[in-house]
C-alpha cells in the first residue's frame, strides 16, 4: 500500500502507528521482545521501573498491532506480532545514524575553515 492513496482518516491512523515508537521506553520494550516472548515482571527488572509504567507502555503497543499478550499459567507473556517492525527500526536507525555522521562532516568542515592558517616556513 502507498501513502499516496490515503485519505485524512487513514494518515491518522499511520501517524498514531508511529507515535507508538515515540516513547524511549516502548522502544526498549519493543527492543528487549526482539529475544521472545517476556512477561511484565521481566521487563520491569531489566528496566527498573514500575508494573503500571511497563503496563501502560504494553498497552500502546497492543493497541497498534505491535505486540499480542499470551496467557501461560499465571503469567501473561508479550511477543512480536510481526517482526518486520525491526526493519522498520533498523531502517530509521540507520537514517539517523547518517544524518548525525552528515552533520558531523559539516560540523567538521566549519571547524577546520574556523582554524588560523599556519604560514610555511621553507
Amino acid at each position: 500500500m502507498d501513502i499516496k492513496g490515503l485519505d485524512d482518516r487513514a494518515l491518522e491512523r499511520v501517524a498514531e502507528f508511529f507515535r507508538a515508537f515515540a516513547v524511549p521506553m516502548r522502544l526498549k520494550i519493543l527492543n528487549a521482545l526482539r529475544d521472545g516472548p517476556r512477561n511484565v515482571g521481566d521487563l520491569t527488572a531489566e528496566f527498573g521501573c514500575s508494573q503500571a509504567n511497563v503496563s501502560k507502555h504494553l498497552a500502546v503497543l497492543a493497541q497498534n498491532g505491535l505486540i499480542a499478550k499470551e496467557a501461560q499459567g499465571t503469567s501473561a507473556y508479550y511477543r512480536i506480532v510481526d517482526p518486520r517492525i525491526y526493519q522498520l527500526c533498523d531502517l530509521v536507525c540507520g537514517h539517523i545514524g547518517q544524518h548525525v555522521a552528515d552533520q558531523a562532516a559539516v560540523l567538521d568542515v566549519f571547524r577546520g575553515a574556523s582554524r588560523p592558517k599556519r604560514s610555511r616556513r621553507a
